[in-house]
C-alpha cells in the first residue's frame, strides 16, 4: 500500500520524536507499505521566521546574527537527539549551518532594501521546513533505511504565482511528481518533502498557506493515487468538540470530508479546507493519529461515510475572534444589487466573510468577518455605502463568537434546530444571528463571546455527544 504520512511541527520538535518518527517509518517499510514523508517547519518556527521578515522590513539589522544563531542551536540540538551515528550527524548539520547562512544573506538583503515583498516573504518562510526535513533523513539515514529529503518545490509541485496562498497547478504536478517520487519509491528509497512549500513553473519558491503540509501531503496523495495519507498531530484524531471546553468529548470515528470541511472552517482542530481539495473526489482515506499515541483512537475521513441509524450532529465547534456586522435601512427592500455592493466593498478590500444571514423583509443583513479585520471592513462599509438612500445604518459587535454545529445525519432530520435552540435557551442564551446552507451538514449561529462555551455545553450533552 502506497501511505503518504504528514509529520506537523510538534511531532518534529525534539530529537526523541524524530527518532520515534523513524521507528514509524520503519515498522510500516517492514510491513511492505510504500512511504512518503511530508515534514512540518518545527514547532514554532515559521512563526518566528515571519516575525524576522518584518523586523528586516523595518531595517532592524542588529538581529539577524542573534536570531539565525538561535535557530542553529535549536536545529543542531534536535540533530543531536536524533541522529546516534556521528558521520551522518555532522552531514546533517553542515546541511543546516550552510541553509542557515543563505537565510542570513536573504534578511540582509531585505534590510537594504527596505521591503518585503510577497515573493521575498514565501522564500523567508520556507526555511522552516528546508531545516527540518534534513533532520528526519538523517535519522533514517542513521537507522540504515535508504531515503533522501527534498523540497516541495523539487518533488514536483508546481504553483501559479499568488504568493502566501499558492495555487497547485494539477496537471503539470500530477506528471512531474509521477516522475520524480514515482521512481523514487520504485528503487525502495523514502522521499522526505518539505511540507508547505512550492514553486512556480520558473521555479520561484511558494508557500501554499494555511495548512499548507497538509496541502502538500493531499497534493502528493492525488498525484501518486495514494490509498492512504496518514496526518500525525498531538491529538487523537477528531473530537466531538474541544475537550478543553468539554472534558468529555469523544474521538470522532469517522467522518467524510463534506463534514471534515465545515468542522474545519468553524475552529475545529481538523485539516484546512484546502488541504481536502485535491482528494474530494477520490476514494483516498485519509487517517488522522496521535503521533504520541500511535495505537490510540484514530479518526478516519473518507470520501463517503455511511450515517449510522439514530446518528445526527457529530460535533460542535466554537469559533472565537470573530466579529458581527450589520447593515440596515429601508431603502434596501426590493433593491437589486444591494447584498452584491456590500460583498464588492469586501471583496476589494480583501476581507473574508464567514457568514451571512438575510432577513426575507431584506432590511438587513448580517456578517461574520474576523475580528481583527472589523475596523477595516466598518470603515470601507461606510465610506461606500452611506448616504446614497439605501444603506441607514451600519452596526458592529466584537464580544462575539460563533457555535458550528456539524453532521451528515442532520440532513432532512427534522427538529434538529429546535433541538439545538431549545438547549441553548435552557441557559439562557440569546442567539443574534443563524445560517444554515442547504447542504443542511452545518448550522452556524452568533451567540455573545461570554456565552460560548455554556453553548457548546449545552448541544453536545442535548446530543449526548460524550456517550460512546
Amino acid at each position: 500500500m502506497k501511505i503518504i504520512m504528514k509529520f506537523g511541527g510538534s511531532s518534529v520538535a525534539t530529537g526523541e520524536n524524530i527518532r520515534k518518527i523513524a521507528k514509524l517509518i520503519v515498522s510500516n517499510i517492514n510491513k511492505g507499505h510504500q512511504i512518503v514523508a511530508v515534514v512540518s517547519a518545527i514547532d514554532g518556527v515559521t512563526e518566528k521566521l515571519i516575525e524576522a521578515a518584518e523586523r528586516a522590513e523595518k531595517r532592524d539589522k542588529g538581529f539577524i546574527h542573534k536570531f539565525k544563531q538561535e535557530l542553529l542551536d535549536k536545529h543542531l540540538k534536535v540533530a543531536e537527539e536524533a541522529i546516534s551515528d556521528a558521520c551522518i550527524r555532522k552531514e546533517i548539520q553542515s546541511t543546516i549551518t550552510a541553509t542557515l547562512e543563505e537565510l542570513e544573506k536573504v534578511l540582509t538583503g531585505i534590510v537594504y532594501v527596505g521591503e518585503l515583498t510577497p515573493r521575498s516573504k514565501d522564500y523567508i518562510l520556507s526555511f522552516g521546513e528546508r531545516l527540518s526535513a534534513p533532520i528526519l533523513y538523517g535519522s533514517l539515514k542513521d537507522i540504515g533505511l535508504n531515503s533522501c529529503f527534498m523540497t516541495g518545490a523539487e518533488a514536483g509541485i508546481v504553483t501559479d504565482d499568488n504568493f502566501g496562498e499558492a495555487n497547485p497547478l494539477m496537471n503539470v504536478t500530477r506528471l512531474q511528481v509521477n516522475e520524480r517520487i514515482g521512481s523514487l519509491l520504485q528503487k525502495g528509497i523514502v522521499p522526505i518533502v518539505t511540507g508547505f512549500i512550492a514553486a512556480t513553473q520558473d521555479g520561484v519558491t511558494t508557500t501554499l498557506g494555511r495548512g499548507g503540509s497538509d496541502y502538500t501531503a493531499t497534493l502528493l496523495g492525488a498525484a501518486l493515487e495514494a490509498e492512504e495519507i496518514w496526518i500525525w498531530t498531538d491529538v487523537d484524531g477528531l473530537m466531538t468538540s474541544d475537550p478543553k471546553i468539554v472534558p468529555n468529548a469523544k474521538t470522532l470515528p469517522e467522518i467524510s470530508f463534506k463534514e471534515a470541511l465545515e468542522m474545519a472552517v468553524f475552529g475545529a482542530k481538523a485539516m484546512h479546507p484546502r488541504a481536502l481539495e485535491p482528494i474530494m473526489d477520490k476514494d483516498t482515506i485519509v487517517r488522522i493519529k496521535n503521533i504520541f499515541n500511535p495505537e490510540g483512537p484514530e479518526t478516519i475521513l473518507a470520501r463517503e461515510v455511511q450515517v449510522k441509524p439514530g446518528t445526527t450532529v457529530k460535533a460542535v465547534t466554537l469559533l472565537r475572534d470573530v466579529a458581527l456586522i450589520n447593515i440596515s435601512g429601508a431603502g434596501m427592500v426590493g433593491a437589486p444589487g444591494t447584498a452584491a455592493r456590500v460583498f464588492e466593498v469586501l471583496g476589494k478590500n480583501k476581507i473574508n466573510i464567514l457568514m451571512i444571514s438575510q432577513g426575507a423583509s431584506e432590511a438587513n443583513i448580517s456578517l461574520v468577518v474576523r475580528r481583527n479585520v472589523l475596523e477595516k471592513a466598518v470603515n470601507a462599509l461606510e465610506l461606500a455605502l452611506l448616504g446614497g438612500g439605501l444603506i441607514r445604518e451600519i452596526n458592529a459587535e466584537d464580544d462575539v463568537c460563533v457555535i458550528s454545529v456539524v453532521g451528515a445525519g442532520m440532513r432532512n432530520t427534522p427538529g434538529i434546530a429546535s433541538k439545538i435552540f431549545t438547549a441553548v435557551a435552557r441557559r439562557g442564551i440569546n442567539v443574534r444571528m443563524i445560517a444554515q446552507g442547504s447542504s443542511e451538514l452545518n448550522i452556524s449561529f452568533v451567540v455573545k463571546e461570554a456565552d460560548g462555551t455554556a453553548a457548546v455545553q449545552a448541544i453536545h450533552e442535548e446530543f449526548k455527544l460524550g456517550e460512546k
